[in-house]
């Protein structure tokens, strides 16, 4: 009748238009194109479900004026139900030109996030419970993170890690209180581009997920984008979804795409899917010439 359990998930938001978003992944991105660029994105989880996770993230990367080094930084809010999980993060990347066409960037990342529960959205079964009041709990703590990026304007390799302090998380100064704890978390990300013909190429990619001891997570991601401005995607999720999405280049500039997921979990029979939205805006760009450079992001 009696019984102790661990529940382990994890605990970073994920975007399908990862590749749209990698300096979200990576801090070793920032700089690897020759402008800076910002971008909006806005994931609507699991629609029809009552507090299903919202999340929102600002970002600006880009190099210095030598294409030596990038410099970039997000603000983002994760929302599901009564929690919320908001945050900043600055980053610094170093590139290494291995040959004419090849280079490998490292890159770190500091930051600073707050966890906060709002109890008065907390329904009790104990009304009496001590641990738990109507005001908002929260807790400050310091993030770091590190990343690899090899690339190539024919492929890309990267590997990061997020959450490297292992941080601890301690809402509640009174009562038996658990205390969570910031796992790190391990990203790996490869794409390759071939090209079909003159203005047709097709990219496969992989995004792999790894956080101690939950199951490992695989996304497959087939593109094909059109003269560099125009793209359809489809992607299969482990254990989670099917997704497809779609993107438009306006004037070498300006960045929309859209994605839907298709929930392959019993969650389908509550939810309607889920939308993500991105927006993002290319300027600064240098004039000089990088024959590694990624030509469309």
């Amino acid at each position: 009748m009696l019984g102790v359990g661990c529940l382990f998930a994890q605990q970073l938001p994920h975007f399908s238009q990862y590749y749209l978003n990698d300096y979200l992944i990576n801090p070793a991105v920032a700089g690897s194109r020759n402008y800076f660029e910002g971008k909006s994105a806005h994931r609507y989880q699991w629609e029809g479900i009552t507090d299903a996770p919202r999340t929102y993230t600002l970002s600006v990367n880009g190099p210095t004026k030598n294409l030596k080094m990038g410099l970039g930084g997000y603000l983002f809010t994760d929302i599901v139900g009564p929690t919320r999980r908001t945050g900043f993060n600055l980053s610094y990347a170093y590139h290494l030109k291995l040959n004419e066409s090849l280079k490998l960037s490292f890159g770190l990342s500091a930051g600073l996030l707050q966890f906060t529960i709002d109890a008065s959205k907390i329904t009790l079964r104990d009304q009496d419970d001590a641990i738990l009041t109507n005001g908002v709990q929260s807790e400050l703590k310091p993030d770091a993170g590190f990343g690899l990026y090899l690339y190539h304007k024919k492929y890309y390799f990267g590997f990061s890690a997020p959450q490297l302090l292992h941080s601890r998380v301690k809402f509640f100064k009174d009562g038996e209180n658990p205390i969570g704890t910031l796992p790190a978390h391990y990203f790996l990300t490869a794409g390759y581009k071939i090209q079909i013909s003159d203005g047709f190429v097709i990219e496969p990619s992989a995004f792999v997920k790894y956080i101690s001891p939950a199951p490992i997570q695989v996304e497959g991601t087939l593109r094909a984008i059109y003269k560099e401005k125009v793209w359809i995607s489809g992607t299969y999720r482990t254990l989670d979804a099917i997704t497809v999405s779609a993107g438009y280049l306006i004037n070498n500039n300006f960045t929309i795409a859209y994605a839907f997921d298709f929930t392959t979990t019993n969650l389908k029979n509550y939810s309607n899917g889920t939308h993500e939205l991105l927006v993002g805006i290319r300027f600064y760009k240098s004039t000089r010439k990088e024959k590694n450079a990624p030509k469309i992001d």
